[in-house]
């Protein structure tokens, strides 16, 4: 018997995946579980399409990051700390710090864990990679001035 399967299923297949397999199995098992269904002409007909879609929503997403990674390149934000002698931070600029002022000043909003930065410890310029898409990424320039 053809199945879909709904969910990933151990040893027996990947979500939107179409197996046969034996009809007990299937029937007494897979399909009362929600765990699958069985794989009509109409059935594969919503697969395909539900695939489709969903091909033409993460193509659109990576789209937008694209269009926000080429905004990030050009923008410089400025975050304020206090310094010692020779440039050197008390404590340490995080990544929060930085999102937040991205936000005030260019009014963009990320999670804080698409930067991919180690606390930066020093005054002046500092490029940050900043992960938009599985394929997209951007840098950032984060420059910290004295308070």
């Amino acid at each position: 018997m053809k199945v879909i399967f709904l969910q990933d299923v151990k040893g027996q297949g990947k979500k939107g995946e179409i197996k046969d397999l034996s009809e007990g199995y299937a029937r007494n098992y897979l399909i009362p579980r929600g765990l699958a269904k069985e794989a009509t002409e109409g059935n594969i007909r919503d697969l395909d399409a539900k695939k489709r879609s969903e091909a033409k929503r993460k193509e659109q997403e990576k789209l937008e990051a694209q269009q926000l990674a080429v905004k990030i390149n050009e923008i410089t934000v400025k975050v304020k700390g206090k310094a010692g002698e020779g440039g050197r931070l008390f404590g340490a600029v995080s990544s929060k710090q930085v999102i937040q002022a991205l936000e005030e000043q260019h009014n963009i909003k990320l999670d804080k864990r698409k930067l991919e930065m180690d606390a930066i410890r020093s005054l002046g310029y500092t490029n940050v990679k900043v992960k938009l898409h599985n394929e997209v990424t951007a840098t950032l320039k984060v420059h910290v001035v004295e308070e």
